[in-house]
């Protein structure tokens, strides 16, 4: 590794490290802070998935955190919008592993808004430092008796002196019956690299509004806006194919970020576009399901099944720039 022998300890440059929230309704909640040696930090919120909460290049954050703030798990609420009192949003939260979006009575079951896997803490969770980056795995476990019996295995590889993360997830049956499967990453840009000066590109062979709201912003999409009070989201489904590449980049803060995945994978795209004030965020969402809910993807023919040890694998690459 390129310094070592001027290092006392590899955490002058580079690592992570375990803490502790203390306080307020994120009390307890572990985290994993992340450093490179060329100014990417975020973290991992052990207890949440293993999703990504706060990430920032040189100093200028990139995600969205919902008012909210940390929550810890035991504060989730699964009735109604009770999702979005524990909704921390960060750079991207997963959603599913086997309800998306709208909540629903689906074959005979409750399906909760977004699915409960991101309010659900590793059950195995490790990190280590090698030649090839920053190693980060965990696994959680989103089963039920009498119901589906889903794990997700999760990695991250983020390279000591590039500006990158690779996510591979491996969502695997482990239960006795079929399960119906669907999962979504919500990726959250927020200010400073999202603001009316950003330049967003979401090449996409098709866009559909998802409301007749939102058909009438169609034209202006990509358009980032000021800050509006009593903003309605607005939100657009885009078609891609094979391996695919959408960006946010902002000249006023020079910095971009670039999300990669295969559409052959995760073949649903969702633009949320939500311009309120203090509620300033882009989610751009690739998924294996549209966020109307899992009933509507069932009458579609849309709807995603697991057979007991059918095993799903995703994959994402962030790419963070400095313009």
């Amino acid at each position: 590794m390129e310094g070592r022998k001027y290092l006392g300890h590899e955490l002058q440059l580079y690592g992570a490290e375990e803490v502790r929230l203390v306080g307020g309704q994120g009390d307890g909640l572990r985290l994993l802070q992340v450093r490179n040696a060329t100014g990417l930090a975020f973290n991992v919120s052990i207890d949440r998935c293993a999703d990504i909460s706060r990430l920032a290049l040189g100093g200028v954050n990139y995600g969205y955190f919902s008012p909210c703030g940390y929550v810890a798990p035991q504060y989730y609420d699964r009735r109604g919008l009770g999702f979005l009192r524990s909704f921390t949003a960060g750079f991207f939260t997963t959603c599913g592993l086997t309800g998306v979006g709208n909540g629903c009575v689906d074959d005979g079951e409750e399906v909760p808004v977004h699915g409960t896997i991101s309010n659900i803490p590793c059950e195995n969770f490790s990190h280590w430092v090698a030649e090839d980056g920053i190693h980060i795995k965990a696994i959680v476990r989103d089963a039920a008796l009498g119901s589906h019996q889903l794990l997700l295995e999760r990695e991250y590889v983020c390279p000591l002196y590039e500006n990158e993360i690779r996510l591979t997830d491996k969502v695997r049956n482990i239960g006795s019956r079929v399960a119906p499967h669907e999962i979504l990453y919500h990726c959250n840009i927020g200010y400073p690299l999202l603001s009316e000066k950003s330049v967003v590109n979401i090449p996409s062979e098709k866009v559909v509004p998802r409301s007749a709201h939102a058909e009438a912003g169609l034209a202006r999409c990509l358009q980032m806006e000021i800050p509006q009070r009593g903003y309605e989201e607005m939100c657009y489904y885009h078609t891609f194919h094979g391996e695919s590449t959408v960006s946010v980049s902002n000249p006023t803060v020079k910095r971009g970020v670039q999300i990669s995945f295969n559409a052959d994978e995760l073949n649903f795209f969702t633009e949320w576009k939500m311009m309120g004030e203090r509620e300033y965020v882009l989610g751009l969402e690739p998924g294996n399901c549209h966020p109307d809910g899992r009933d509507l993807m069932r009458k579609q023919g849309d709807l995603v099944f697991l057979a007991p040890e059918e095993e799903k694998t995703y994959h994402l690459t962030f790419r963070f720039t400095e313009e």
